[in-house]
């Protein structure tokens, strides 16, 4: 048996909570053996696309496939997954407990490095090209939970099923015995609220995005969220005002900043304020930029060049970082995105330092801060904001007399360049489908996805979520 399905053998208890119905461990182990008889006949190495979710099925095939060796890519349901199939060579797909055979074949070399052993294969997001493919050793990834201690908590299972964060809480969940909840429709504030409150959820994984809609959408006095204890965020950046606001809000739950890419997997890190220090993985920074080298590292891309990985072996993360020293250990500001930076006539301006500023002001529920082409300068910085239509401030504020404001507010606290020269009120900011803001993407407008409706409670929050071109999300 694989090391890692010998390491939950022995656990006992719930193990998933799917669309409200519960599933034991010793369910998830018959489940494990009933696709044993799919797989009965399949080549070690075969590539198998899984597409499902959270659900007892998918998972339990899932981990069969892990101990059967083959290289498997998780795809959700809701994905236009045909590009997914063709880029990632594979073979087979399983879905709706149904198993067949595609006309590909896996012909790429990175599939050799894999023999007799299991793999795994995810795709970044694709918003500034075609996503890429991804390939791990899953033997070697799951060696990092082998150890860690037995611990049945509850946690939600948020991030998706095809997502390297949603896999990273998965195989938390499994190594320590703990029981993972999910929900069919995780873009429903109100039923994340309420599986909180009647599962009494300890752990909650989520975006800083996420967080927010659940402060704007007052679920907190609605629902009995006092079972949690630490909420872990990451994806994006955190502005300060924002932290604040949760922990005044949740005064008895420990927050903490995770790590990763999908390139070299999650990163344990140790925090301090708004500052990580990673833990267990070697790293550079060069131009503020950092690099990671992890022992959990891809492969490499079947679809693309390997450009991002220095001589070294080095993974240009594209995160921009400040160094905070501290008791002679090394911390790291997570500040932006390279591809972010907005370019004033030479001078830099990280998007997420100008919204933390904005963001003070108590009449602004939330912002995006993106550059506006400039003839002059090349770039100037723009800025869309979402205000508090409760407050009285905001009664009577249009684009100019805001725009004053903000510059007022800023004008001490940010060099003049990098004070915002046009500001838009707009109802709702764009999010993607796992709760990001997406900078780049225009706001969304009428029915996306699956329909208007689908999204009437966001959109009376002033948010409208929507989906990038591949409904994915790199970490």
């Amino acid at each position: 048996m694989a090391r890692f399905l010998e390491k939950i053998a022995n656990h006992s208890g719930n193990c998933l909570i799917y669309d409200d119905k519960t599933y034991s461990y010793e369910d998830l182990r018959d489940k494990i053996n009933e696709k044993r008889e799919i797989l009965h006949d399949i080549k070690q190495g075969s590539t198998i696309a899984i597409i499902g979710d959270y659900d007892i099925d998918s998972l339990s095939f899932l981990l069969c496939a892990y101990e059967c060796k083959m290289i498997i890519a998780p795809l959700l349901a809701s994905n236009p997954n045909e590009d997914f199939i063709k880029e990632a060579q594979i073979e087979y797909i399983y879905q709706d407990n149904q198993f067949k055979k595609t006309s590909h074949t896996s012909k790429n070399s990175l599939f050799l490095q894999l023999q007799d052993k299991s793999g795994l294969i995810l795709f970044s997001s694709g918003s500034t090209g075609a996503p890429k493919a991804i390939v791990h050793n899953l033997d070697s990834m799951l060696e990092a939970y082998i150890d860690k201690k037995v611990k049945p908590i509850y946690m939600l299972l948020f991030l998706g099923f095809d997502h390297i964060g949603g896999l990273n809480t998965l195989f938390n969940m499994l190594s320590i015995g703990g029981c993972g909840i999910a929900i069919k429709n995780r873009k429903d504030i109100k039923g994340i609220a309420k599986a909180l409150q009647d599962y009494k959820i300890s752990l909650l994984p989520a975006s800083p995005s996420l967080l927010n809609l659940i402060l704007l959408s007052n679920v907190i006095n609605e629902y009995d969220l006092s079972a949690l204890r630490v909420i872990t965020y990451g994806s994006e950046s955190m502005p300060n005002a924002l932290l604040t606001k949760l922990k005044k809000a949740f005064p008895k739950v420990r927050f903490h900043q995770t790590f990763g890419t999908s390139e070299t997997g999650i990163t344990q890190t140790k925090g301090l304020g708004e500052a990580i220090k990673l833990e267990k993985i070697d790293y550079k920074i060069i131009n503020n930029e950092l690099y990671l080298k992890s022992k959990t590292q891809t492969l490499g891309y079947l679809n693309s060049d390997n450009s991002v990985f220095d001589d070294e072996g080095y993974f240009a993360t594209g995160d921009l970082v400040e160094v905070i020293e501290s008791n002679g250990e090394q911390y790291l500001k997570i500040i932006g995105r390279s591809k972010e930076i907005i370019n004033v006539g030479g001078e830099k301006v990280i998007p997420s330092e100008v919204e933390g500023v904005i963001l003070n002001l108590p009449y602004i529920l939330d912002c995006l801060v993106y550059g506006e082409k400039n003839n002059i300068t090349g770039q100037s910085v723009g800025v869309k904001v979402v205000l508090d239509s409760r407050d009285i401030e905001t009664k009577d504020l249009n684009n100019a007399t805001l725009k004053k404001q903000i510059r007022i507010h800023c004008k001490d606290k940010l060099a003049n360049y990098k004070i915002p020269t046009k500001v838009e009120i707009v109802e709702s900011l764009a999010i993607s489908e796992r709760f990001k803001k997406m900078r780049n993407a225009p706001l969304a407008r009428g029915e996306i996805g699956g329909g208007v409706n689908d999204f009437s409670y966001f959109k009376s929050k002033k948010y409208t979520i929507c989906y990038p071109i591949w409904g994915l999300l790199c970490a």
